[in-house]
């Protein structure tokens, strides 16, 4: 049986980190079966899900805190079972952009938790304009159960967006 563990690093930036968390999960008999990094400042952030036996799953579990002490990591384990996805009928991807301005997510999200939407990913950053401004980016995949009239979903989103004085477009991913 096909054991998982989810892996998050974070500590600061410097060559290597990645190398060092692939070579344990290498060295632990774990396949790396998904992961993403990015930097936030100066602080490197890393999220894996590794799959392996019972045993090589323990092994990781066990290595993963000396590693962390030697290169200065923050790390958090869980383990986990693999996903199952639900059935949604379709997804949209969504962009948001404009003027940065506090409070963005909370409304965006609170817009999709009314509706019982299911987030699939989600990024969101802001950026400085030659000019001095700050402009913000916000992407969501959102999945769309059978319940949900996808035609007036995406006006509401576009209403949102308009009471928010950003600028959106909607992608439609299947049908």
């Amino acid at each position: 049986m096909t054991n998982y563990l989810v892996v998050t690093a974070m500590g600061s930036d410097r060559p290597g980190i990645v190398s060092k968390l692939a070579r344990l999960a290498s060295d632990c008999d774990c396949d790396i079966v998904d992961s993403r990094m990015a930097l936030f400042g100066n602080e490197f952030t890393l999220i894996m899900m590794v799959s392996g036996s019972w045993a090589a799953i323990t092994k990781i579990e066990a290595a993963l805190p000396q590693l962390s002490v030697e290169m200065e990591l923050l790390t958090v384990m869980k383990r986990t079972s693999r996903h199952t996805p639900q059935n949604y009928v379709s997804r949209i991807e969504v962009e948001f952009h404009g003027k940065d301005q506090r409070g963005t997510m909370k409304r965006i999200t609170q817009f999709l938790a009314d509706r019982s939407l299911d987030l699939a990913a989600v990024r969101s950053n802001a950026e400085e304009t030659a000019a001095g401004d700050s402009i913000q980016h916000v992407f969501l995949a959102i999945n769309i159960p059978e319940k949900v009239e996808l035609d007036k979903l995406e006006k509401s989103i576009h209403e949102l967006a308009s009471e928010m004085s950003l600028a959106c477009q909607i992608k439609r991913m299947q049908s």
